[in-house]
């Protein structure tokens, strides 16, 4: 699992597979978009406007990578 935040753009993305996958995108709700892979399986989710929706500092405690 791999997750990386742009604070430019405020957006969170959690990679939940590392393969390479040929997805689509599905919008569960506004600010999420579910990367979907084969048989329907999750293998990313982008959150928009993240550090309103979340805290940032106490996602999980994993690594995690900020972009300049």
């Amino acid at each position: 699992m791999q997750i990386l935040y742009d604070a430019k753009t405020d957006l969170l993305y959690i990679r939940l597979d590392e393969r390479k996958h040929e997805v689509i995108n599905k919008r569960p709700s506004e600010g999420i978009v579910l990367d979907m892979g084969e048989e329907d399986r999750i293998v990313g989710i982008e959150i928009m406007d993240a550090s309103k929706h979340l805290n940032l500092e106490d996602i999980l405690p994993v690594k995690y990578q900020v972009s300049p």
